[in-house]
């Protein structure tokens, strides 16, 4: 009688280079904490995504922190190369922050699963030490992104040149930042909305263009 042999297992994962699976990670730990912000988002949840065991996980970022403030970056990074494609598409620079600050789109944009919803989240995550200085380079990053447009608006002639990029960038930054606050407390919050955004997109124009029609 013959031993009879167990048959190896063909079915091997399949292993991902390291660059791509730190890639498909950081892709999954965006989406997690999109979802459920930085406190209610599990490692482990992010790992079953992928298909990796929480080690893995670790051994790419070393820090759930860690692991946030990357994704934190490669939000930020989506929706400056959004707002730059526009812009690169010939869109002038007013229309571009038109359609981005459109409160139908902002209301898009912060909802559970959005990048705006990571945003909201980190905001209020500013006392965390580990989280502070992510914040402060994200907002830094969005800023850095607007002040460019408006130069670049300023240099065809569809944003006025009074004002300076960097300043109004921040300001820009700043009335998004409101919007959680806004939403809490302001009653009618969607005509005050439309109605904030219209001022803030008029005061960008050169004069001849921010005044009523005749």
């Amino acid at each position: 009688m013959t031993e009879s042999r167990p048959r190896p297992d063909t079915r091997r994962r399949t292993r991902l280079p390291a660059a791509e699976r730190r890639a498909s990670i950081l892709a999954a730990a965006t989406e997690v904490f999109s979802e459920t912000g930085y406190q209610r988002g599990k490692v482990s949840d992010i790992a079953k995504k992928v298909g990796v065991t929480e080690p893995v996980v670790f051994q790419n970022f070393g820090s759930k922190s860690a692991l946030y403030r990357a994704a934190l970056d490669h939000a930020t990074d989506a929706v400056s190369a959004l707002l730059h494609r526009a812009a690169d598409a010939g869109r002038p620079v007013p229309e571009v922050l038109a359609v981005f600050l459109d409160p139908a789109h902002m209301d898009h944009f912060h909802r559970p699963g959005a990048h705006g919803f990571l945003f909201a989240d980190a905001t209020a995550l500013a006392h965390d030490p580990d989280l502070s200085e992510a914040l402060r380079q994200v907002h830094q990053h969005l800023a850095d992104t607007l002040a460019e447009l408006i130069r670049r608006g300023q240099s065809a002639g569809d944003v006025r040149t009074d004002i300076e990029p960097h300043s109004a960038a921040w300001w820009l930054v700043s009335f998004l930042a409101g919007r959680s606050f806004r939403a809490a407390v302001v009653p009618d919050r969607d005509t005050v909305e439309a109605d904030l955004t219209k001022m803030v997109l008029r005061s960008l124009l050169p004069d001849e263009r921010s005044r009523p029609p005749a």
